[in-house]
């Protein structure tokens, strides 16, 4: 009776805002699993801010708006994320506004859980939960393994599930509305890492995010290395130009795989030139027995797999981020340049 009680004095409306493009495999189950929620029809708006899909998503999503009033299409010709995050956030009307991606689903609880813990929260801004892998083959269950470990993804709690409390960022965020008033909306330059920069900014501005486990949603992992390795490439790239941006490091664990890519890089040449083989060579004996026992703990089948998964996370987003570092801090490059060579 006291939750309900909690519940029922906050404002009863919620909005929620999936960025959309070509998520024909996907999207129907979202939003189905949004509709199944606890709360009443009445009290939840689903805005789909759409990049002009072309692969039957549109058809989905008006279908399914045709039979249900609380789901709503806006379109994004940019096709890109952040403006799709504002165009929907600005036309959603409720005093709590989640951001849910396309390719996750969501428990029956997941809102009213969300607004309930902004009630117990009073300090938080912003809260967020946990995100629960949905493998679709072996590859997937290999990858999604390794980033739930916290070797692969370090304290990115809302993957690991190892913590509970105040937190510097969390995944699909549910967010009070004076929040988008105080310090405006995503930045539009970043295809990549706009929610990072935005709860940067959020802290920054002394403002707090709470994680807790009872928040639950699934999520469905990329299939394949190759996709893995673009898609944390690209995070390490435009984590340069969040941090350009800022004039600051927004996190110390986004730099040791910058750290691992320089040491594979010049530790020929510093074998070369001052010896010592097998002094050289020890960091990556460490790295290996580190990536053997995580891998191990993991209890997967696929140790080597598990490896591979961490290699892949660690080197694509090193890589990144050095690319990012010669084309933003030496280069001067812009982000509409960059990510048209991307």
């Amino acid at each position: 009776m006291l939750f309900l009680y909690g519940l029922l004095s906050l404002p009863i409306d919620i909005s929620v805002v999936i960025p959309c493009l070509n998520e024909r495999d996907y999207i129907e189950a979202c939003l189905r699993s949004l509709i199944a929620s606890d709360m009443d029809d009445e009290c939840i708006e689903i805005i789909v801010a759409d990049g002009m899909s072309d692969d039957g998503t549109r058809e989905i999503i008006t279908k399914l708006a045709q039979q249900h009033k609380s789901i709503r299409l806006i379109d994004n010709p940019e096709k890109l994320t952040p403006i799709a995050l504002n165009r929907g956030l600005k036309a959603a009307t409720g005093n709590i506004k989640v951001i849910l991606g396309a390719h996750s689903e969501v428990y029956p609880d997941f809102l009213s859980q969300n607004m309930a813990l902004l009630s117990e929260q009073p300090e938080a801004s912003c809260v967020g939960g946990i995100l629960e892998n949905v493998y679709e083959d072996g590859v997937s269950h290999i990858i999604g393994q390794a980033m739930s470990s916290p070797f692969g993804v370090g304290t990115a709690h809302f993957r690991t599930g190892l913590k509970a409390g105040w937190v510097d960022t969390v995944a699909f965020g549910a967010y009070r509305q004076e929040v988008f008033e105080d310090i405006g909306y995503f930045d539009k330059e970043l295809p990549r890492n706009q929610d990072d920069e935005f709860n940067h900014r959020l802290l920054d501005s002394g403002k707090k995010i709470y994680l807790s486990p009872r928040i639950r949603c699934k999520y469905f992992v990329r299939g394949s290395f190759s996709s893995l390795w673009k898609q944390y490439y690209q995070y390490g790239y435009f984590k340069v130009l969040v941090n350009k941006k800022h004039r600051t490091v927004t996190t110390v664990r986004q730099l040791f795989p910058l750290f691992f890519v320089l040491y594979l890089m010049l530790c020929p040449l510093a074998m070369l030139v001052l010896g010592g083989f097998w002094l050289a060579l020890l960091p990556l004996a460490l790295y290996a027995l580190f990536a053997l026992v995580f891998a191990v703990r993991v209890g997967s089948s696929s140790v080597l797999g598990i490896i591979r998964a961490f290699l892949s996370l660690h080197l694509s987003y090193g890589f990144g981020y050095l690319k990012g570092i010669v084309d933003f801090l030496v280069l001067g490059k812009n982000s509409a340049k960059a990510s048209s060579s991307r």
